[in-house]
This record gives C-alpha cells, structure tokens and sequence, in this order.
C-alpha cells in the first residue's frame, strides 16, 4: 500500500485484514459462529474501508458536537460509525442495493452478536456473498485491483448445504425467533427491484457437470448475471425454471395467505398501533386488508360467481381450497401504498 497517505494506508489495511478474518472464520468448517462472527467483521471491515474513501478525499469522519467541534471518546476522535458512513457516503440515494444490503447488516449483527444462531447461516449466505463482492469491487474502484482481496481467495470447498429455511430455525431453536421475525420483515420491506439485485442478495447454482475435454480449463468459472446480454439471461432463465421445477414440485410455493401478507405488511411499517372503540390494534391488520383488495380491485368477493377474475400480479384463486392467495408484488405495493397517511385514512371513507 506503498503511495498512499498514512491515515487512508491505515484505514485500508484495517479494512483489508477484517474481511480476510471474516472470510477465514466463515470458512472454517469446525466453526459454527459463522454468520455471526463473519458479519461482524465484515462489519467492522466495511466501516475501515468507507473511512479510508473519506481520508482520500480530505474529509475527516468524525462526528460534531453541536458546536461544531470534532467529539472525541477517551482521547480519541469519535468516528462514524457504518450507518453515519452510508448516510455520507450514499448521500439521498436511499435504493442502491448496496446499501440496502449494508442496512440489512447493521441492525441484524446487533441481534446475532450475543447469540449462537447456526441455523440461519444459509438462509442469509446469499448476503453475505453479496456483502463481500460488494466489499472486493468498491476497493478495486476506489484504490485499484493490486487491493483486491480476490487474489487472495478461492472457491471453499463445498459439502451439500443445510435446506432448512427459516420457519424450520426457529422449530429447532425458539431463540432464533426474534431474529428471524426481522428478517422477514426487512426482506418483505425490500423493493423487488432491490432485491432481485445481485449486490442485495447472491445467489447461484453450483451444478455438478461432465469433465471438461480441455485440461486447461478452469474447474469452476464465475458468470455474473448482471453482465449477461438478454439473450443470455433468457437462457438462463430457461435453465433455472427447469431446475426449480425438479427441485420444489410445490404448487404456489412462492404465495402468500392473507395473514402472512397482514404481518409482513405490519412489520414493514414499524408495527404501528392505531386506537379504534378505545382499543390499541395494529394498523393493519386484517380488515385493513380486505379494504385494500376491495378499493384497488385485486380481487373479487367471497360470493362472486367468478372467483378466478382476479389481477394476476397481486393475486391468484386457488381452486382446490377455494382461497385466495398474494404475491410479494402486493406487499410491496401496500407497503408503498400504506406509507401515504392519506391513503391509509381513505380506506375508511364512506
């Protein structure tokens, strides 16, 4: 890191060493403190590596007092802490996934650092994967490839991962409850365009195939999605819907009931209260719901002689139980939706 200033140099190679620690834990196949112990590095590693970007730009982050001074802590100066540095770094651009992904983070590493929480490693690895690409690319744009910590790494070697999804997490430990309820509040909170992102989440099949006829052919290569051209990524999504269909074979997998759309809703807002006949209930709940399907016309009512006319993006008629069940499309709709005071009390207007 020969060239740079020392406080950035510093900076960096904190930056640098945190993520090498947080890959190496990870890793680490004795170590069930996976998720929490990568996290939290990489945590820290991030926060070093937006302090170095400020240094190289002559901005110091430290936080102010009121009278404009720069606090300090036991001598030292009070740095920004990750949240204070994506706010500065990101400015008013709210939506960019990697900050989204950052935001994810922040708040999860609070809820997981006192805790032992094996099961939930990979139901999040998606992010995590993400949150360090993004890592490795923001250096490499910043300070250049001979950074990178990609020289450094390789493929881990890969028994068949753990299946379980979350509900069946807190099934096996109750503790897990808490943190799981937030992420799924936080994912159902994401725009799907966010979320489809591959700096929010990385995800990815790795498929056994033939022995390549070449020898000197690389026995895994990397394709990233988001450089394909169209043609590509509808091959690819060929692909991909062949190999969910052989792995669910699951009808609706992917919908949601009513009352699950009433807590990610809920839970999305902040889980606030409303007072109604002197009684504190939340928000929205579920006949909050049926006055939303009814005023944006996504479905018809329980006695329509035709159940099935329903708006295909928010809502399908499922025959075999005579029910009706959403998409992830209609939370994130209500979410935006339900934001607008003005909307919510329009739901109640005669």
């Amino acid at each position: 890191m020969r060239g740079l200033p020392h406080n950035v140099k510093v900076s960096l190679e904190k930056a640098y060493d945190a993520a090498l620690l947080a890959v190496e834990i990870y890793n680490k196949p004795a170590v069930k403190f996976k998720s929490g112990g990568f996290i939290s590095l990489m945590n820290i590693a991030w926060t070093a590596l937006f302090h170095s970007i400020f240094f190289q730009q002559k901005i110091k982050p430290f936080y102010k007092g009121e009278n404009g001074r720069y606090l300090k802590r036991e001598g030292d100066f009070y740095y920004w802490q990750l949240d204070e540095c994506l706010r500065q770094y990101y400015k008013t651009d709210t939506t960019n996934p990697v900050r989204v992904n950052l935001e994810f983070f922040i708040p999860l590493r609070n809820k997981i650092e006192h805790k032992s929480l094996p099961e939930i490693d990979s139901d999040i690895f998606g992010e995590c994967q993400a949150m360090l690409l993004n890592f490795d690319e923001l250096i490499e744009m910043k300070f250049g490839n001979k950074y990178c910590l990609r020289e450094c790494l390789c493929f881990s070697l890969q028994l068949f991962p753990s299946s379980k999804s979350l509900a069946q997490a807190v099934k096996h430990n109750p503790n897990a409850k808490p943190v799981v309820d937030f992420i799924n509040s936080y994912r159902s909170a994401v725009s799907t365009e966010v979320f489809e992102s591959s700096k929010y989440t990385f995800k990815a099949f790795l498929i056994q195939v033939g022995n390549h006829q070449s020898k000197e052919a690389l026995p895994i290569q990397f394709v990233n999605y988001d450089k394909l051209n169209e043609d590509q990524k509808s091959e690819l999504g060929k692909f991909v819907a062949m190999v969910k269909f052989k792995e669910v074979g699951i009808s609706n997998v992917d919908k949601l009931k009513s009352g699950e759309v009433v807590k990610l809703v809920q839970a999305a807002l902040g889980n606030p209260k409303v007072t109604r006949l002197k009684n504190q209930i939340d928000k929205f709940n579920f006949d909050t719901h049926i006055r939303c399907w009814k005023k944006y016309k996504v479905r018809p009512d329980g006695k329509s002689k035709h159940p099935d006319q329903t708006n295909a993006k928010y809502c399908i008629y499922d025959k075999p139980h005579n029910d009706y069940l959403y998409t992830k499309e209609w939370v994130d709709y209500l979410i935006e939706k339900m934001k607008d005071e003005n909307e919510y009390q329009s739901l109640f207007k005669r």
